[in-house]
């Protein structure tokens, strides 16, 4: 008998055989910045009917434009984008807002017969997609400003006490001067009134078949061409974008990101304009190194050794999305 066809178009053999169900595939571009994920990405989206969805954390925000070094509006004319410009800059746009909004934008990409293309450095906003966050409970603020209080009053060291006291599996897995990530476990133990440990349950991405490639031009050359980027950034207005920014929002949480904060120091007149640009370049190359550690920790990644925009990263990429199974077996 025919096997009858699955809900998402692929078919289910009899009972206890194996089961072939067609997935869509998604490409998935990492690697740090300044490696070319932008030009591999439209490359691949020409060649293969692809949109592309930003995987930044900063490009999310309207107006933050020279320092997230966004697609031009001509490449966005080019390839239809998502995930760019999404939210005011003093908004606080999470990694779950992310992954929910990402995914959405997967599905409807998918729904239209092309290929979704996901491209950018956000390794946490990457794992949220892809992996899922635990279901915790929403931010409480007037808990965080109280436990940031006494963090400043008696040291993080404190709040490792007590996330001791309250959940002791996920302070063992703290470090005792991680703040941040020691609130956060706190709020949750308060809110879900249970242990951290005993909510954590994620939600991994489904439906996909998942290409990842990855960039990772030499050293030399991408520390070379990020030095060049920052200052085609600061000559091209960046100081001015943040006293506008500055002027309308305030000192917001978004400023502190790579660029603005320096552009913000030069702003304040703490930093002169070479200070500035030699801070920038030097945490560019250092959040690159940090990326690439966190993405070596990705499972099954093609590494590509060179920039993406070179013609044989493209050919490359373009290979193994030709020859990529969309098929995903179980059972």
């Amino acid at each position: 008998m025919r096997p009858s066809p699955t809900a998402n178009g692929g078919f289910a053999a009899d009972a206890g055989a194996r089961v072939q169900v067609f997935a869509p595939l998604t490409v998935v571009l990492l690697g740090p910045t300044g490696s070319g994920k932008t030009a591999l990405s439209l490359a691949l989206a020409e060649r293969f009917a692809g949109e592309i969805v930003s995987c930044d954390s900063v490009a999310v925000y309207r107006g933050m434009d020279l320092g997230t070094a966004k697609p031009t509006q001509n490449e966005r004319a080019r390839i239809p984008h998502h995930l760019i410009d999404v939210a005011d800059p003093d908004r606080h746009f999470t990694a779950g807002d992310y992954s929910r909004a990402a995914r959405d934008a997967l599905h409807a990409i998918a729904a239209r017969g092309h290929l979704p293309i996901v491209t950018g450095g956000t390794g946490l906003y990457l794992r949220a997609l892809t992996e899922g966050l635990f279901a915790g409970p929403r931010r409480q603020e007037v808990l965080r400003t109280r436990l940031q209080q006494k963090a400043q009053k008696r040291g993080s060291p404190w709040l490792h006490r007590l996330l001791a006291r309250l959940d002791t599996a996920t302070a063992a897995r703290i470090h005792a001067n991680d703040t941040p990530k020691l609130i956060r476990a706190i709020e949750v133990c308060l809110a879900a009134r249970k242990p951290m440990s005993q909510v954590l349950a994620r939600d991994p991405l489904t439906g996909f078949r998942l290409l990842r490639i990855g960039l990772n031009p030499p050293r030399q050359a991408l520390y070379a061409r990020l030095n060049r980027r920052c200052a085609q950034m600061f000559a091209a207005g960046l100081v001015e974008e943040t006293r506008s920014l500055l002027a309308r929002y305030g000192p917001i949480k978004a400023l502190d990101s790579l660029g603005y904060r320096q552009a913000v120091g030069m702003v304040n007149g703490s930093l002169t304009e070479e200070a500035a640009l030699a801070a920038a370049q030097q945490g560019h190359r250092n959040y690159a190194k940090r990326q690439m550690t966190w993405f070596r920790r990705e499972p099954e990644v093609a590494w590509l050794e060179e920039f993406g925009d070179a013609p044989g990263a493209v050919r490359a990429a373009a290979q193994m999305v030709q020859v990529a199974p969309s098929a995903v077996n179980s059972g």
